[in-house]
């Protein structure tokens, strides 16, 4: 089934910031649109705020001055829902509640066509349950947009139980044609993007609830480090801490409070002190005009070993070898079947992050794990009170050598970066195996819905088959509450690759 053609109607019902984003893409596309709102006078001046963003979009040379005029021509406010009857697409953008929507579509259902394709917006309930109120769920898709909708290309097409496949492709082609990159997925908690995100946020609370370090050097370390646009702490500001920690609840609720999902206390405790972020002034960073910045550790300059010994090849941080020696740091290889590590002048060992602690070995100093250790301009070094001062201060001064910032951390179990690209990795690896999403959607929909410098896919073949089980296993070991037990879909990939390479160990 193709697109709707663009002489069919479309309706948007809501006319808050999403509803008009949406509107604002079916208008610009070339359908007449039709808006209403249960609110009197709402539709009419959410018709005229769009007009004024066709007017911005002219000044802009992005819209020619015809094309608005010809848009504004084909966008009506409604007065009543029975004003629909004869649209092709009805989108609702309305109260997230499930009676709220469910009542909507059941007054819809005696109003439009029986060919009429009906869509939620929801980024939280359950398309299903959505559409278990209509006499016809087959033509019920949901249709989850980013917001701002005329920005953010990528569009979550969910299937429902109930969704016939015809009215999915219509849906899936429709916002193909409206110049959005859709992604198909079938009706799961928090869908593809807020489902497999959710550790993102979770493990920088974690390391933060553990003491391991303070927000702002967590945010730099998966900024510089990790290659994320934004950390954990400052993004969650700007959405609302409010607001995220509501999808965090909703997703753990909806999969049983499954251990992988829990929700954060510390977060929690923000909430509940009105703490916001951004919209209040205050989150986790201060927003009043005279805050001081909260800056992260950085470690004072020590001197760079006077040569490193490398036994085995460092994994996925191997680029470390040719940067050592650029930065004229003698490397010494050694072939070693039993691990990868640096061993410095002092005797102490320098480890890309595995899962494991400092304090269980005699002498050593973790390292994270980077987007680009080349592009890294900052490393995190995790370290325990064991660890001798030497080890650590020639850890600092070989990767300050290399042009990098330092953040000490805590003995945190898999840092900061490995943890979370861990975690995510696995989370893609069960969503694909339960028929949720294909590998390549979920790549995309982790990069356009949330910036990622990465898919975890991408990350997962650049990592190695077993390094996120590996890592896992690991930390499962060291915190057997459940949340880190890998999924029996990596332990499947990993032990495939095993196998491939005659290791039945």
């Amino acid at each position: 089934m193709t697109a709707l053609d663009l002489s069919s109607p479309v309706a948007v019902v809501g006319t808050g910031t999403m509803g008009q984003g949406i509107a604002q893409v079916a208008l610009v596309a070339g359908h007449p649109v039709r808006l209403y709102d249960a609110a009197p006078g709402r539709a009419r001046a959410a018709a005229d705020a769009i007009g004024a963003r066709l007017d911005r979009l002219v000044e802009k040379d992005r819209l020619t001055g015809a094309d608005r005029d010809a848009a504004r021509a084909r966008l009506l406010p409604a007065e009543a829902l029975a004003d629909l009857a004869d649209c092709s697409l009805v989108i609702e953008a309305v109260l997230e509640r499930l009676d709220v929507k469910q009542e909507l579509f059941r007054e819809l259902e005696g109003i439009v066509g029986e060919d009429c394709l009906l869509a939620t917006n929801t980024s939280s309930l359950s398309v299903t349950a959505i559409g278990g109120a209509l006499r016809l769920p087959g033509r019920f898709v949901g249709l989850h947009f980013f917001n701002p909708a005329p920005l953010l290309p990528l569009v979550e097409v969910v299937s429902g139980f109930a969704t016939d496949v015809t009215y999915a492709t219509r849906a899936y082609e429709t916002a193909r044609a409206w110049g959005k990159t859709p992604v198909a997925c079938a009706d799961t908690p928090g869908f593809i993007v807020n489902r497999i995100a959710r550790p993102f946020y979770a493990e920088a609370f974690a390391v933060h609830e553990a003491q391991g370090a303070d927000p702002a050097t967590i945010d730099a370390v998966l900024r510089e480090c990790g290659g994320f646009k934004m950390g954990a702490f400052e993004l969650t500001d700007l959405i609302g801490q409010d607001v995220n920690e509501s999808v965090t609840h909703s997703v753990w609720q909806a999969f049983f409070q499954d251990v992988r999902f829990t929700p954060s206390l510390a977060q929690r405790r923000l909430v509940e002190s009105g703490r916001l972020g951004r919209k209040s002034g205050q989150g986790w960073y201060d927003y009043a005009e005279d805050a001081e910045p909260d800056e992260p550790h950085t470690a004072e300059k020590a001197s760079p070993p006077a040569y490193v010994v490398a036994e085995g090849d460092l994994g996925p941080a191997s680029e470390l070898l040719s940067l050592i020696r650029e930065a004229g740091v003698p490397v010494r290889e050694e072939d070693e079947d039993h691990g990868t590590r640096l061993v410095l002048p002092g005797g102490g060992q320098l480890a890309l992050a595995d899962g494991q602690t400092s304090v269980e070995f005699r002498d050593v100093v973790y390292f994270d794990l980077a987007l680009d250790y080349r592009r890294a301009t900052r490393i995190a070094l995790s370290a325990s009170q064991d660890t001798s001062q030497q080890t650590l201060a020639e850890a600092t001064g070989l990767f300050q050598a290399l042009g990098k910032q330092v953040s000490v951390i805590g003995d945190v179990p898999g840092m900061i970066v490995a943890r979370t690209v861990a975690r995510i990795v696995d989370l893609a690896h069960d969503a694909v195996a339960k028929g949720v999403a294909t590998e390549e959607d979920i790549d995309t929909a982790m990069r356009l819905g949330v910036n990622y410098p990465l898919g975890p896919f991408e990350w997962s073949r650049r990592l190695g088959r077993n390094w996120a089980y590996a890592l896992l296993d690991d930390l499962h070991l060291r915190d057997p509450s459940g949340r880190y037990a890998p999924s029996l879909a990596l332990y499947r990939h990993a032990y495939a690759s095993d196998k491939r390479e005659g290791n039945t160990s």
